[in-house]
């Protein structure tokens, strides 16, 4: 089952972070509650790793067992390349930071792991790190609990995701935690057991919309929960970062899969959706490419917002070239590999 509607939402999602990323004396960031969005826009890889668990569901639930050895496979297939690509991308202006404990971690997806560590290297690949947690467990969920239908893992989940967000708003207004560029920061922030309620909760609300996937217009519902989501970022003060905005992305993610109004007909158009699968080349080669185009561009002495529009130019044209030529001839290519 292909959603085409909600692969142009990793887009925007993936955009959202790129922009928090950019310089802050940009335009966005002088505009009254805008900028409060953009400040908080690292809310984007919650939606990711919730999408992420809903997706999983979506494309296995049909099957009795997963084999492990084809999905573990086809999931490095799918993010390795690119992972890599982007850690050679940051070698080429920040190779003084390279070693080989770094590249060690980095390339076996240790580095969240290790609080000091997390934001090594191409620092965006942490989320990755996270990620290799999630495809790890998801097989061993699918076939002892999701494909038997075992009702116990909706009370785990649930007891998982209140505790977390319970601790996370605890711990980050405790004397514990020590403030950002910190190790206090980057276990609250870049732990992957953090992060797993988000994973768990995504393959719930997969679970219930495979079951529950009848078309209807949700044009209306689906603008104003992307409404409350704004407006939460902008007037509402609480830790996002782990999971809480799933009360919003849940039932954004459920119903723009069950829509069938004019959001999916513009969302589901052949750019939109390219835009869509390329997302992942966009987050995971923002970081190295905005660190070369400063230096091809510091000689020409221009304002910040004219740089942020060449790159965003130049990031959009990058990406597509990445997924068109690397990511996906890698991923058809090892997805064929068979071992006897």
């Amino acid at each position: 089952m292909k959603i085409t509607q909600i692969t142009f939402t990793r887009f925007l999602a993936a955009m959202a972070i790129v922009i928090s990323h950019f310089n802050k004396d940009m335009f966005l960031y002088q505009i009254d509650y805008i900028s409060n969005v953009f400040l908080k826009a690292n809310v984007g890889v919650s939606y990711f790793f919730i999408l992420s668990g809903f997706i999983m569901i979506v494309a296995y639930h049909k099957k009795d067992r997963i084999n492990y050895f084809d999905y573990y496979k086809n999931r490095f297939a799918r993010i390795y390349p690119l992972y890599v690509l982007g850690l050679l991308l940051y070698l080429i202006t920040r190779y003084s930071g390279f070693s080989f404990y770094k590249a060690f971690l980095y390339l076996l997806g240790l580095q969240s792991w290790i609080p000091g560590e997390a934001m090594i290297l191409n620092f965006p690949g942490w989320s990755i790190s996270v990620e290799f947690l999630f495809y790890l467990i998801f097989p061993l969920l699918y076939n002892h609990f999701y494909s038997k239908g075992n009702k116990s893992v909706w009370v785990i989940t649930v007891i998982i995701w209140v505790i977390t967000q319970v601790f996370c708003s605890l711990y980050a207004g405790s004397l514990y935690y020590e403030g950002p560029h910190t190790e206090s920061h980057e276990l609250l922030y870049y732990f992957p057991l953090m992060h797993i309620n988000e994973f768990l909760v995504g393959n719930l609300a997969g679970l219930f919309f495979v079951k529950n996937h009848k078309q209807k217009n949700y044009d209306v519902p689906v603008i104003v929960i992307f409404l409350l989501i704004l407006l939460a970022l902008i007037f509402v003060p609480l830790f996002y970062h782990n999971g809480l905005m799933a009360l919003l992305f849940i039932p954004l993610i459920i119903l723009i899969s069950k829509n069938n109004g004019t959001l999916t007909r513009i969302f589901s158009l052949k750019p939109l959706e390219y835009l869509g699968e390329a997302s992942y080349a966009v987050y995971i080669t923002h970081i190295p490419v905005l660190y070369i185009l400063r230096e091809i561009l510091e000689q020409y002495n221009l304002g910040i917002d004219t740089i942020f529009w060449i790159y965003m130019g130049v990031l959009i044209i990058t990406s597509a070239l990445f997924y068109q030529f690397i990511e996906k001839p890698l991923r058809d290519y090892l997805k064929k590999i068979k071992i006897s």
